[in-house]
């Protein structure tokens, strides 16, 4: 049998077969065509598939969309890489060879209204209340000693300012310290009214009695609610009583002649001893500093870190009011100790905290003074110890 030639010019061209242009070509679009479809060039369907899936394939995708889930993306992982490093810095101070940095983690986030859970992420309750007994101020049933303070306004030196502004500044912590020459100045401030709902920034209040300065007063009501208008405990002013929970309350007040007085009592004693203005604060949030000259008994390293005031007065009357940062990068804060050696430092022969952490804050000549820690500012208050 003769073997046939093979020659170019004996292939058969299907005359309408084109080429489609290779941009346009997807060897996927081919899947679309029907069987029989693809078993013949001479059809006379177009080549390349579905126009519709052909036109979704081009289409671009919004640009806008796709930054904004490139930044959604990038945010979430920096978050996220955020708080897996976070975690492990407070279980290294946890579970670290310091048992300072343990206690003093505890201490500092167990003082806050918002973050005190992470003390319970690494240690159990009764943990935490072991270390929190540990390491704290002792109260005192002793009651200030009106007579160690002799206010003689003709014996001051003329030359020292009727207002100081002190900076003060420690390992730690950075502040302000207002130093006041005649106690007589010193009030309580109140919002309107004592209610359960929100109360007022420190300098609204003093804008409210047109004074010049002060800083945050006593305890209000913070827990699962939070009412910043409901003192806690006996608050008075004018010698007039507007808030009294019962029973004892851990107060500090200034009385009719001027005189800084400290001590756990009822409205009774308070009105007994003369008091014209005073605040409350539990002692373990607001403990007494320095009682008739003697600094209070410490126990352990007496509180965590965080912002403070603090409020004093020296044997010549003069009035101290404290505030000190804390939570941010160039002051952490202070401990109970540090505000009782603040007071010590400046003559204070009665001292007391105040409430701290976000209430933390300075009103003075028409601004705050200090830096309080809060994204939103200052946190509202029901009462404040105000300078006429």
């Amino acid at each position: 049998m003769a073997k046939r030639k093979n020659n170019i010019d004996d292939i058969d061209i299907v005359d309408d077969f084109e080429l489609e242009d290779i941009d346009d070509f997807d060897p996927f679009d081919v899947l679309d065509d029907s069987y029989e479809d693809k078993k013949s060039y001479g059809n006379d369907k177009p080549r390349g598939g579905n126009a519709s899936n052909k036109r979704n394939k081009n289409k671009k995708k919004n640009p806008v969309l796709v930054w904004v889930g490139r930044v959604g993306a990038t945010l979430l992982s920096t978050i996220l890489i955020l708080v897996i490093f976070l975690y492990a810095v407070m279980a290294m101070l946890v579970y670290g060879p310091s048992k300072t940095a343990k206690i003093q983690f505890v201490l500092s986030v167990q003082e806050t209204s918002a973050i005190g859970f992470l003390a319970n992420w690494f240690c159990s309750q009764d943990e935490i209340d072991q270390i929190k007994a540990n390491n704290a101020i002792k109260d005192t049933d002793e009651i200030t000693d009106a007579g160690l303070v002799n206010i003689d306004t003709a014996a001051q030196d003329p030359e020292t300012p009727d207002i100081e502004i002190v900076d003060v500044k420690g390992a730690t912590y950075s502040g302000k310290l207002m130093i006041v020459k005649d106690p007589s100045r010193l009030f309580v401030g109140t919002v309107p009214e004592f209610t359960n709902g929100n109360g007022m920034v420190v300098a609204d209040i003093a804008k409210r009695y047109d004074a010049i300065g002060g800083v945050n007063g006593g305890e209000f009501v913070d827990g699962e609610t939070t009412y910043t208008a409901m003192p806690i405990g006996l608050v008075m002013k004018d010698g007039e009583i507007l808030n009294d929970n019962g029973g004892t309350s851990h107060v500090t007040g200034i009385t009719f002649d001027n005189k800084l007085v400290l001590g756990n009592m009822n409205a009774a004693k308070a009105k007994e001893l003369n008091i014209r203005d005073c605040v409350s604060i539990s002692n373990h949030i607001g403990p007494f500093l320095i009682v008739n000259g003697e600094a209070q008994d410490i126990v352990g390293i007496a509180g965590g870190t965080n912002p403070r005031t603090a409020i004093g007065q020296t044997a010549d009357g003069k009035i101290l009011l404290l505030a000190v940062d804390g939570r941010q990068p160039n002051s952490i804060g202070a401990t109970f100790s540090d505000l009782q050696d603040i007071m010590a430092q400046y003559g204070a022969v009665n001292a007391s905290t105040m409430d701290g952490g976000t209430s933390t804050q300075m009103y003075y000549d028409g601004e705050v003074i200090n830096v309080p820690y809060s994204p939103t500012g200052p946190r509202s208050c029901p009462t404040a110890f105000l300078i006429k």
